[in-house]
């Protein structure tokens, strides 16, 4: 076998479970049965190289500069991808260049930019699971973001799946097998199309958790509960043999109870349309859509995040209101500010490159690009009253020295590889000016030095010239050798002349030769010490990202407010919810032709708790009820709502149980499935919950519907009092 492929066998037999790609000069390469999964599934053209067989080992490659794209695909079909590069110079190399895995990646783990969607996470979650509890971790390693909660108790189970429907991550770490995982492994494939990298138990072990999550805990001491500290530190584990580096970067782990966050259910998330519609699952027709007016990806991760997680917190939601209400009344500070966030670039996702050795010289712009308005935001924030929009002004960082070096080290329109030399600005190293004149006037060092040559000698015929066996050389000919010095060496003698070296020409000669490839070199030194100066100061650029993103986040919901006439509601802990003259936030948008009639609600835990809505079809029942759900939803977001007026007493829980569908691949008909949702609400509903049945009992016959309809309503207004 060649040396090559022993050591392919060795990395490959290490990553058994993984697509090798192996790195060989400009391209990656796969083999055997690597190569023919590949070729297939990327219409990859299947050669074949020599190794120890009569037969040739089956090979496909992709272009280095490319690869995202083909990764990205696989990455998409499920499949994880182990990256072997070249990790030393093969000019350098005595041998067989030496290889290693650089960075494995799967469906939870991509940081590359073409692969992500802007305005939205890619979570990775990890589970553990104990007699009766759940811990859950969510991380999104493009933005370092960390999150962690338990659930224990009957309804746990059910908790747990809500929470990946908010979270819809990519790929769920577990400690069980997929056998074992049972209905929550069907829904997560067969739902949310999520990658399970299961049989984890090794990396759950208590003490050995622990200390990867400690940096990460506001007070190491008091660590929160080992169901939590299970799930995160498993996933920590995972994250940093997967992509070989240190997590420094990641921030605090915020550690959130259920009762944080209005609880919503994974089909009234589907009912409601919150991020997607339920037919085309695009965002287009959903809430969300509605909402987002951001000028950032980052504002619009957050917008979507709070989206998903309303809150229950009267003073955090009416905190939000203010903002919202200062930033609706004034129109300049509303039109400046968005023009200052469009120069704004993606700075939570810029970061973490710095940590992961990705960043190019462009990443670097653009951070500069984005740190520079800093200082024009928190100008126009200067008169600001409310305490969220002084505390976004007060906690950014203007970043000024990081801004500096940035304009000082790399050049406004750097090239898109570092280790080709252009990157480094004019007059930020006197050794690259220096290095970079000599390479662009190689040839005027020379003439010069044969002139000083000639003045010197007084041989006036004499030239330097240069072949690749000797390098520069001086041509002196016969008729002015005598006039040569002793300080000049023969190399050769030809008919006519004579050749010669000196020290100094020796000297000048390596000087050229070697000016490019140390020029080359230095530049990339110099902007990895850049880069990691940039590092060391991660979390105050994450800081000041965060405050942008809240600042976009308002300033859509302000936007919103005023296009929509919103109004901002009253939200409190009292019983009531009232709403004047209130609309659809959707609906209203896609009616052209006629006008939207608005409606009145008034909703308590007294002698208002239950309305009964009749009427024929298409007359407008199931929108009136949703209105009602998603003003209430909104009012929690902290966003202002469509109606004249609203006072929205403050729920712990949303359900909705709307439409008629079956489930096949769970076995469900369309009556065991509506069942089932109602047992789950009469289950889990509170006196403080808000309720919307739609057409209960229509999957089976007329009388058997009606009496489970009044069965059913007449629990939750006696019962459950919701």
């Amino acid at each position: 076998m060649t040396p090559m492929m022993e050591q392919y066998f060795e990395i490959k037999n290490q990553y058994k479970d993984y697509l090798l790609f192996y790195r060989i000069g400009d391209f990656y390469e796969l083999f055997f049965d690597d190569a023919k999964l590949a070729s297939e599934l990327l219409d990859l053209t299947l050669t074949g190289r020599d190794w120890a067989e009569d037969e040739r080992a089956p090979m496909c490659g992709v272009p280095y500069h490319s690869v995202d794209v083909y990764i990205g695909k696989l990455v998409s079909a499920g499949y994880k991808i182990a990256i072997c590069e070249q990790v030393e110079d093969p000019a350098l190399a005595k041998g067989l260049v030496k290889r290693d895995i650089t960075r494995i990646v799967t469906p939870g783990t991509i940081i590359e930019d073409s692969l992500l969607q802007d305005g939205q996470n890619n979570f990775i979650a990890a589970v553990s699971t104990g007699s009766d509890d759940f811990g859950v971790c969510f991380c999104d390693i493009s933005t370092g973001q960390l999150s962690a909660t338990m659930f224990s108790g009957s309804g746990r189970y059910d908790r747990l799946l809500s929470e990946f429907a908010t979270y819809l991550p990519s790929e769920v770490l577990c400690p069980l097998s997929e056998d074992e995982l049972g209905q929550a492994g069907k829904y997560l494939t067969d739902k949310l199309n999520a990658t399970i990298t299961a049989e984890q138990s090794e990396r759950y072990d208590y003490n050995r958790c622990l200390e990867f999550v400690k940096p990460h805990l506001e007070n190491p001491m008091s660590p929160p509960d080992e169901a939590i500290i299970c799930a995160v530190g498993a996933l920590l584990s995972y994250i940093s043999e997967t992509q070989k580096t240190d997590l420094t970067y990641f921030g605090r782990l915020n550690v959130y109870t259920d009762r944080q966050y209005l609880e919503i259910d994974v089909n009234t998330r589907r009912n409601l349309e919150l991020c997607e519609t339920m037919r085309t699952k695009e965002k287009k027709g959903s809430l969300l859509w509605v909402l987002d007016k951001t000028k950032t990806s980052m504002g619009a991760r957050l917008l979507r995040r709070s989206v998903e997680q309303p809150l229950v917190n009267s003073n955090d939601i009416n905190a939000r209101l203010d903002a919202v209400e200062e930033l609706a009344g004034n129109f300049m500070l509303r039109e400046e500010l968005g023009l200052q966030l469009k120069s704004v670039l993606d700075l939570e996702r810029l970061t973490p490159k710095l940590v992961y050795g990705s960043a190019n010289g462009r990443d670097l712009v653009a951070i500069k690009t984005t740190i520079a308005v800093i200082p024009q935001i928190k100008e126009l924030l200067a008169d600001a009253r409310c305490a969220e929009l002084c505390e976004i002004r007060d906690g950014m960082d203007e970043l000024s020295d990081l801004c500096e070096l940035i304009q000082k080290a790399i050049k406004p329109d750097p090239p898109f590889t570092i280790r080709e030399g252009g990157i480094i600005e004019d007059g930020y190293s006197d050794e690259v000016d220096k290095l970079r004149s000599i390479v662009r006037d190689s040839e005027g060092i020379i003439q010069s030095l044969a002139e000083r040559e000639r003045e010197a000698t007084g041989i006036k015929t004499l030239k330097i010239g240069y072949n690749r066996v000797f390098g520069y050389y001086i041509d002196v000919t016969r008729s002015f050798l005598s006039l040569v010095p002793d300080r000049y060496i023969r190399k050769q003698t030809l008919t006519g002349s004579e050749r010669f070296i000196t020290q100094e020409l020796k000297d000048t000669e390596s000087t050229i030769l070697g000016a490019s490839d140390r020029l080359n070199s230095l530049e990339y030194e110099l902007f990895k010490s850049v880069c990691d100066t940039l590092g060391e100061n991660i979390e105050r650029i994450q800081k000041s990202a965060s405050m942008l993103a809240r600042l976009d986040c308002y300033l859509s919901l302000a936007q919103t407010a005023v296009r929509g006439n919103y109004v901002r509601p009253e939200v409190d802990y009292g019983d009531e919810i009232t709403i004047k003259d209130g609309r659809h936030p959707v609906v209203e948008l896609f009616v052209n032709d006629s006008y939207f009639v608005p409606n009145d609600t008034h909703l308590d835990t007294g002698n208002n708790r239950l309305m009964l809505i009749t009427g024929p079809n298409m007359a407008g029942k199931s929108t009136y009820m949703r209105q009602v759900a998603l003003i209430v939803l909104m009012a929690q977001i902290g966003s202002f709502v469509p109606a004249r007026e609203a006072r929205i007493g403050i729920c712990d829980k949303l359900f909705t149980r709307v439409g008629a569908s079956d489930d096949l691949a769970l076995g469900q008909s369309t009556f065991m499935l509506e069942m089932s949702e109602c047992a789950y609400i009469l289950k889990h509903a509170t006196r403080r919950s808000l309720i919307i049945y739609d057409e209960i009992g229509r999957g089976t016959s007329t009388f058997d519907g009606m009496s489970i309809a009044r069965a059913i309503a007449e629990y939750t207004a006696k019962k459950i009092r919701a």
